[in-house]
C-alpha cells in the first residue's frame, strides 16, 4: 500500500499550516486558548479549536470534508510528545 502524500508534500502541508498559524490564526487564538488542539484545513485556511484534538478535527473536517488537514497545539511546537514534557513556545 502506497502513503497518499509523499515525504515532500507531507513537508510542504506542514509548512502551509505552520504558515498560516504564523500569519493569521496566532493573533486571533494566543493566549486565550493555549494549550488547545488547532485542527487547520491547509488549502483554506480554515480551523477548530477544542480540548480534544478529534473533536477539532471532525468540526473542520465537517465544512471541509475534502480538505487537507494540519493538528498542531496552541503555544507549543508540536501537538503531542514522545514521553518528557513538552515546553512552551517562546514569542
Amino acid at each position: 500500500m502506497q502513503a497518499p502524500y509523499s515525504q515532500e508534500q507531507l513537508n510542504a502541508i506542514a509548512h502551509r499550516a505552520h504558515t498560516l498559524y504564523d500569519n493569521t490564526i496566532r493573533a486571533q487564538v494566543e493566549p486565550e486558548h493555549i494549550g488547545e488542539f488547532l485542527a487547520v484545513d491547509v488549502e483554506s485556511g480554515d480551523y477548530e479549536l477544542d480540548s480534544e484534538a478529534l473533536a477539532a478535527t471532525q468540526r473542520v473536517r465537517g465544512r471541509r470534508p475534502d480538505g487537507v488537514f494540519f493538528l498542531l497545539r496552541v503555544g507549543y511546537p508540536a501537538a503531542y510528545s514522545l514521553g518528557g514534557y513538552m515546553s512552551r513556545e517562546s514569542s
